[in-house]
């Protein structure tokens, strides 16, 4: 099996991740429940994760680090917990179905949206994004970078934004977190969300938020914390006041051991390989007649991902193919993101998206270049 579809997830993980989950099973008891080794160990190796995420993202106070199970819960905890009847968000037509849809269920309770479009390479205009602050604009929500085209947003540029006029900014680091520095403080990051099983190489079942001091998210759920148990309200201070009952201890071990091998690596390492790959498919595949590639690659600033489509085969059959005749892991269809699909012209057909980890060769694909290229000839 060659897998190229680690936008959806990565596959191989270090060795450390599975050894600290495997050693979770055998020594952690529940956090926060006792003053029991097995729950001291647990409470242990959950706030050196912390700590770990962040010094990765810059961050402060580890206190600030929520756990979640993906960055889909992230999101829905920070959309649904901050914005109010009345408030004004602006986002992209670059984000996933974990942005959208809580922003939508938000608007249909009287939040007003807009939402940005894109070129025909699939970049937003910041000077759009600028004029479309209003009075009432509460934050930006935004991808960093879009997991269908792989174009990046330029934080910086819209972290100016949202200081410039009081603005919250949240932002979705699913395609990022591990490959690409991410300083809350340079960017002017209020909440940061990610995933643990994507570029951080964790188990699935892992993700977080960084929330800025001082930002009140109201919890999406209460319940068990093991604090101040008989307050009939849910703890205030951070990170219990966004965690409710168990924690995925043995996760958040795996979890904190990929961090530490990402340390270790260094993640300048892992991106310039991953890129390198990119390019190198990119460059295959481009000039092949048939083929047709979506986003900007005028720039290496970008998530390693390529997406195409071969003349008007369906997306499915092409990938399918992919996979039966030549053992390559691809991910074809609409990818939880209908209006990067809308704006592509790709809703009825989809697209087949490549997506490359550094533990991908350059062997994998040249061969992966070459599928291709066989299939334009069928």
């Amino acid at each position: 099996m060659i897998y190229m579809d680690n936008a959806a997830t990565t596959i191989q993980k270090p060795d450390e991740v599975k050894a600290a989950v495997m050693a979770a099973f055998d020594s952690m008891g529940n956090a926060g429940r006792g003053a029991s080794r097995p729950s001291l160990d647990a409470s242990r190796v959950i706030y050196d994760t912390r700590e770990k995420l962040a010094r990765l993202f810059h961050g402060r106070n580890a206190k600030q680090i929520v756990f979640t199970v993906n960055s889909t819960e992230s999101l829905n905890i920070a959309i649904k917990g901050l914005f109010q009847k009345g408030d004004h968000v602006i986002t992209t037509v670059l984000e996933h179905n974990s942005v959208l849809r809580p922003l939508y269920e938000c608007e249909s309770r009287g939040m007003e949206l807009t939402i940005l479009g894109c070129d025909e390479k699939g970049n937003i205009s910041y000077e759009e994004m600028e004029a479309a602050v209003r009075e009432n604009t509460k934050a930006v929500v935004c991808t960093h970078a879009s997991n269908l085209t792989g174009n990046m947003i330029d934080l910086e540029k819209v972290g100016g934004i949202t200081e410039k006029y009081g603005l919250l900014l949240v932002v979705d680091a699913s395609q990022t977190a591990g490959v690409y520095p991410i300083d809350v403080e340079k960017f002017h990051i209020d909440v940061l969300c990610f995933t643990g099983h994507k570029s951080l190489r964790g188990p699935q079942g892992t993700g977080g938020i960084w929330v800025r001091e001082g930002v009140q998210i109201s919890p999406l759920l209460s319940g068990g914390s093991g604090i101040d148990t008989y307050n009939e309200h849910h703890p205030s201070e951070m990170p219990a006041a966004l965690e409710a009952g168990t924690l995925n201890g043995h996760g958040i071990a795996g979890l904190g051991a990929a961090v530490s091998y990402i340390e270790r690596t260094g993640m300048d390492s892992i991106r310039e390989k991953e890129l390198l790959l990119m390019r190198r498919f990119y460059e295959g595949v481009s000039c092949i007649p048939g083929v047709e590639v979506y986003g900007d690659f005028e720039t290496d600033r970008r998530a390693p991902i390529v997406t195409l489509n071969i003349r008007d085969y369906d997306s499915s059959e092409v990938s399918d193919e992919l996979s039966e005749e030549y053992g390559i892991v691809t991910r074809p269809g609409a990818h939880c993101a209908p209006l990067m699909h809308k704006a592509l012209g790709t809703v009825e057909q989809g697209a087949v998206r490549f997506s490359f980890s550094h533990y991908n060769t350059e062997e994998e694909v040249d061969l992966a270049i070459n599928a291709v290229k066989n299939l334009t000839c069928e």
